[in-house]
């Protein structure tokens, strides 16, 4: 019998979880029995809906604020997790943002933000993560592993995108970042991965989906013929901390309908 609650008892941070497939993540870690810290930088409305959520669904949640791309608020938000929840078994560094230019009329700016929010901010997250779950140790009727961490990542880590030279970058410097990360602390017991989305039903790409035209072009990419939803992330990231996938380590999961297999190729190229 599978169990509906594989995360009972733990507690888990997920970065950018006011919205779209953060707040999807936090939804389902909830449901799946964790307690969850909903944070959010900007939309404290939206972070406390998320929060009045899954207490509904019989898990406690809080939302905090805190800039990821912020050494000293990323400080703050693990400690006043740790206060309250009493330590972190699960981090989902899911914030991210976008800001598109044409390479040669890319800002030093846009670039900065980009890298500063989707790298270095998963950096931040990840070093807090290390630190508790070191400190603690593995709690065996918690999980099997020290803590779990999960990084938000996109198809663009190995799919190159003109007109997104910031976002492509920083996505392939998760990639290896997370891998890095996963080799280094494995002998501690502490697991790394990454969930790699394709096409998502998401505000952040409303303008691929929202018209019959745009999804017909879209569609043309995912050879699975529909568009992720949300909670196809949040399937996977539950997968991913739970002990189902304890000897999953180093990996990025591509949930992606296929995108990532060169559908141009599927007629001949």
């Amino acid at each position: 019998m599978t169990n509906s609650s594989p995360l009972k008892g733990q507690k888990a941070i997920v970065t950018g979880a006011n919205s779209g497939i953060g707040k999807a993540i936090a939804m389902a870690l909830g449901r799946a029995g964790a307690e969850v810290v909903v944070n959010y930088r900007d939309g404290e409305d939206a972070a406390v809906a998320v929060v009045k959520d899954i207490a509904q669904g019989g898990s406690r949640a809080l939302a905090i604020r805190a800039d990821v791309s912020r050494e000293v608020e990323v400080k703050d938000l693990f400690r006043s997790a740790v206060e309250q929840l009493g330590t972190v078994d699960i981090l989902v560094n899911n914030a991210g943002l976008q800001r598109d230019a044409p390479f040669e009329d890319m800002t030093l700016e846009q670039w900065n933000t980009v890298i500063g929010v989707n790298l270095t901010g998963q950096f931040l997250c990840a070093r807090e993560a290390v630190r508790e779950f070191k400190r603690r140790g593995v709690v065996p009727a918690v999980s099997r592993a020290a803590g779990k961490i999960i990084c938000v990542s996109s198809v663009h880590e190995v799919i190159p995108w003109a007109g997104h030279a910031n976002y492509a970058a920083s996505k392939g410097g998760v990639m290896l970042m997370m891998k890095t990360l996963a080799q280094e602390v494995a002998p501690h017991r502490i697991r790394v991965n990454s969930i790699a989305p394709g096409a998502v039903r998401t505000p952040i790409n409303r303008e691929a989906w929202s018209t019959p035209e745009a999804l017909e072009a879209l569609l043309r990419l995912i050879p699975y013929k529909r568009i992720g939803e949300p909670e196809d992330i949040g399937h996977a990231a539950v997968w991913l901390a739970s002990d189902d996938s304890d000897y999953v380590n180093g990996t990025s999961l591509f949930v992606d309908g296929g995108m990532t297999l060169y559908p141009e190729f599927a007629s001949g190229g």
